[in-house]
């Protein structure tokens, strides 16, 4: 059994808690997943299973749009609404100030990862440093911030925005909500989130457990997307004759590989031969080199 199973992850369940019930639904233990969602987090969440684990990294690495609701006025200690409340104070902004602030948040720009966070620190996680009551000093992280649209605003005491987003790797939307909420003055928390997409993975074709539950029991595994089909890599095709020689982690010379193929030093390719996938390959000196072979 190998491929990605696009999985719409329920709130209260870790990532790892979704890894072990999948284990427990397809009877195998090769799974894992392409990125850590906080519990309170809904939505996609790909899951690589067989030998689609070894390149759960290309997958990891790609874009995620998500639906974000802020709160202003409430500031907590891990910037979303599981933390203890630090600062609380009505917040007198409108939908127009946070229109506004949205320029400055668009492309390249800077975020220091939340204390309450995977990031490791000398060895130790982060999460676990803030749990002892320590903070450190964090480095910034460029991050990409491709779209962000409001989509709708709730007046009152402590306002909400719910807000789309479409990022880079790598971005804590709950850092954003906090540093837009500073950049207002008012301070804000976010208050909820659901992932819409990693990569090519939808929330509209994402599946609950329940669902695949239901696939496996009808012996049905058309749920399984085949990690061909989601790898965002250039292609290229070789000759059967040197087909052998990749699997046997010998390079190939870029005379001897399709013409028009993406041959740029260092680039990562999937590699073919007679529509079978033979894995991955990097170039290197003019020649293909073996990267990981299935």
């Amino acid at each position: 059994m190998d491929g990605v199973v696009n999985v719409l992850k329920p709130s209260g369940m870790t990532s790892s808690d979704v890894v072990v019930r999948l284990r427990r639904i397809l009877n195998t233990r090769k799974i894992g997943h392409t990125g850590t969602l906080d519990p309170e987090v809904t939505g996609v969440l790909p899951i690589c299973v067989g030998k689609a684990t070894r390149l759960a990294e290309y997958i990891t690495n790609q874009g995620k749009s998500y639906r974000c609701e802020i709160t202003f006025g409430i500031i907590t200690d891990t910037q979303d609404a599981s933390g203890e409340i630090l600062n609380k104070a009505p917040a007198h902004v409108n939908a127009e100030d946070f229109q506004h602030i949205i320029p400055q948040y668009l492309g390249s720009i800077r975020q220091i990862p939340p204390m309450f966070s995977a990031v490791k620190h000398q060895g130790k996680r982060l999460y676990e440093l803030a749990r002892q009551g320590l903070e450190v000093e964090r480095k910034s992280r460029e991050i990409h911030i491709n779209h962000l649209q409001l989509m709708e605003w709730m007046t009152g005491e402590y306002p909400k925005a719910i807000f789309e987003v479409d990022c880079s790797k790598g971005t804590y939307v709950r850092t954003l909500c906090h540093d837009m909420g500073q950049t207002l003055g008012c301070g804000a928390h976010m208050s909820n989130l659901v992932r819409l997409r990693s990569g090519p993975f939808r929330i509209q074709e994402s599946l609950s457990l329940e669902t695949i539950q239901s696939f496996i029991e009808q012996d049905d595994h058309s749920f399984l997307i085949p990690f061909t089909q989601v790898l965002d890599l250039p292609r290229v095709i070789l000759p059967p004759q040197r087909a052998l020689a990749f699997r046997n982690g010998l390079s190939t010379s870029k005379s001897q590989v399709e013409e028009g193929a993406k041959t740029d030093e260092g680039c990562e390719v999937q590699v073919f031969s007679e529509g079978n996938f033979l894995g991955i390959g990097i170039w290197r000196e003019q020649a293909l080199c073996p990267y990981k072979v299935f």
